[in-house]
């Protein structure tokens, strides 16, 4: 991962358990530390947040005094059915307790209570757990997808760590969709025209906005490890420290958050769409993923003797080489995504991996035995990040289970090769749904959510006549 223009924040104080104490910026042990931590901070406010499948933040704004009184709060299950246009697939055939609009109830998971630094008043922030009336996890529930593929890893006494990179595009505020985005102006008085790739001067460009995302995330305990200028027209990436898929996935999700209210301080746009501009990059979601052993923390993907690839190694390639196809859908969950994934651009558009070869989907980047991963760089920065984390990992753990092999290590350029993932949507939706393996690690009943919303939405896109269709067709045809 790059290691450019790097600040890092001050550890959390962590107490006698391991768990961050009152006085941590994100973090704390439970209900009776809570009460701690809102009085030490004035507190009076709170959000309570649950990721739907778009990764939208849904759920209530309480005061403080009600939630600590009542914990546990209801929403109907079917926020779990929401399209990203606010509309609703039909429900007949799905789950019956969607049919009658049932509540579910929302635990909070104490370990990610934080402060939200953007808002008028002292205000909380605390991300929950969907539960069923009976104390089952909600298994439609983005969180609750990721839990039960980490769940099978430490089955197999493994623990897998990941990495998350996010790019996204600072723009113009845009409130006629009818209108392309634009750059937006920085400090200098001009709008960026692009191809400015790991320039520090660009970046320095709207240092106002970044200092303002840096400040916010010590404040809510979100560890930035670098910043840098992508090659598109006031395009950005920020890379995230190391770790468990759940804390990291939790952290993707407050950023995105962070990063779009910051920029909206100084009347800019944040947009993660994973192709906003023609005629400039895509934007991705790059995963770096190993697997260390959960007894003795060693790197599985490495052999304690030789320091070489184990056979493991591989087939955790292969794995996700062979069910790419089938978990695409949750990597580029939109009709948008798919504009990225271009022949001729860095955007992969085939399963091929190789050793230090950004132009595979699949790739290895240089390190020592300890750090040895697998960076994917398929997904677009448009997908849910539990979701995406746990296709990945789900790819990967079938690819080490059923013992897969990967094929030999692209040393050429990718890029112009056939296309070897689906093209569109439907087709992605199409593949997931005929994938057993991956439903059944995955869980049925959320892919049947999960699918099911992604046809209504495609549904949504057919109903809107494009620009195209209106220049080329309008008087020619």
């Amino acid at each position: 991962m790059c290691a450019t223009m790097s600040k890092k924040k001050k550890s959390d104080k962590l107490d006698a358990t391991g768990v961050a104490d009152i006085d941590s910026a994100r973090g704390i042990s439970g209900v009776e530390s809570a009460k701690d931590w809102f009085r030490a901070r004035d507190i009076e406010e709170i959000e309570c947040l649950v990721p739907d499948q778009g990764g939208v933040a849904r759920g209530k704004i309480m005061p403080v005094s009600k939630f600590l009184n009542a914990p546990v709060m209801n929403l109907p299950l079917s926020i779990f059915y929401q399209c990203i246009t606010g509309e609703y697939p039909a429900y007949e055939g799905l789950v019956d307790a969607v049919e009658a609009d049932t509540d579910m109830f929302m635990q909070p998971d104490w370990s990610t209570l934080t402060s939200v630094p953007w808002a008028m008043d002292p205000t909380a922030q605390v991300i929950h757990d969907a539960v069923t009336r009976d104390g089952r996890p909600v298994e439609q529930a983005p969180r609750q997808v990721l839990r039960r593929i980490r769940e099978l890893y430490r089955k197999k006494g493994w623990q897998p760590v990941v990495a998350p990179e996010i790019e996204f595009y600072l723009v113009e505020p845009n409130t006629d969709p009818d209108y392309p985005l634009k750059p937006p102006v920085g400090r200098s008085g001009r709008p960026e025209i692009g191809r400015q790739g790991y320039s520090i001067s660009a970046v320095n460009e709207f240092d106002a906005v970044f200092e303002d995302i840096y400040k916010y995330s010590e404040l809510q305990g979100l560890e930035i490890d670098t910043l840098i200028h992508e090659d598109g027209a006031a395009q950005m990436e920020i890379n995230l420290r190391h770790g468990d898929p759940l804390e990291l996935a939790d952290q993707v999700f407050l950023f995105k958050r962070t990063i779009r209210e910051a920029s909206l301080q100084h009347k800019i746009y944040a947009t993660f769409m994973a192709k906003p501009i023609a005629g400039e990059p895509g934007s991705a979601l790059h995963i770096h993923q190993s697997i260390v052993d959960s007894d003795s923390g060693h790197n599985i993907f490495s052999d304690p003797d030789t320091g070489g690839p184990t056979p493991l190694f591989f087939s955790f390639i292969a794995g996700q080489q062979k069910y790419l196809p089938a978990i695409m859908c949750m990597l580029a969950p939109y009709v948008n995504s798919y504009r990225r994934l271009a022949r001729d651009s860095m955007a992969p558009i085939n399963v091929q991996w190789g050793y230090d070869n950004r132009t595979a989907g699949l790739r290895v980047p240089p390190s020592g035995p300890a750090a040895r991963r697998v960076e994917n760089r398929v997904p677009s920065s448009d997908a849910n990040p539990y979701l995406a984390i746990a296709a990945v990992l789900a790819a990967g753990y079938l690819g080490m289970t059923e013992e897969l092999e990967a094929t030999s290590p692209i040393e050429s350029d990718a890029k112009n090769r056939d296309f070897e993932l689906p093209r569109g949507l439907l087709e992605a939706v199409a593949e997931l749904e005929e994938c057993e393996p991956i439903k059944q690690v995955m869980g049925a009943s959320f892919v049947t959510a999960y699918t099911a919303i992604k046809k209504q939405e495609y549904e949504t896109f057919m109903r809107v006549i494009s620009p195209w269709e209106r220049e080329h067709l309008l008087l020619n045809v």
